[in-house]
């Protein structure tokens, strides 16, 4: 089932990067709501740069899941810099919005930050330790 060389672990980030890619490349199509927009360096988009801006990021995260799926050498090297993406991110939206209203809110926001910050960060360590079986 899964490349032996990939493991469990890795097939599943695979999968969960290729769904994510196509949630942002549907952002323009708001299926999440009206107020749906690619967040971009801590700025929520709209129109146009949300047009394009979230197509572009998700065929990045679609040659980052296939990069993972054929463990390809530059998908540690993607990994990196999403993770790094991610975390800046996840500061400047924290900086640039209000804190949330609610206690409900703020405890999603915290799990969406650990959630987040796990995911990406943890990805790229773990293609890293797989640096050996990527061609």
């Amino acid at each position: 089932m899964a490349n032996s060389r990939r493991g469990l672990a890795l097939t599943v980030l695979a999968i969960l990067f290729a769904i994510l890619a196509l949630s942002d490349i549907l952002k323009p199509l708001h299926l999440e709501g009206p107020t749906t927009g690619l967040v971009f360096f801590g700025r929520r988009l709209s129109g146009t740069p949300n047009a394009i801006l979230g197509p572009i990021l998700g065929i990045f995260l679609l040659a980052y899941a296939a990069g993972i799926w054929r463990m390809r050498r530059y998908a540690m090297f993607f990994g990196y810099a999403y993770a790094i993406y991610v975390t800046i991110n996840l500061v400047l939206f924290s900086a640039r919005n209000p804190p949330p209203a609610s206690r409900g809110d703020m405890i999603f926001g915290i799990v969406y930050i650990v959630g987040a910050l796990a995911f990406s960060w943890g990805t790229a360590v773990l293609l890293s330790r797989h640096k050996a079986d990527l061609a």
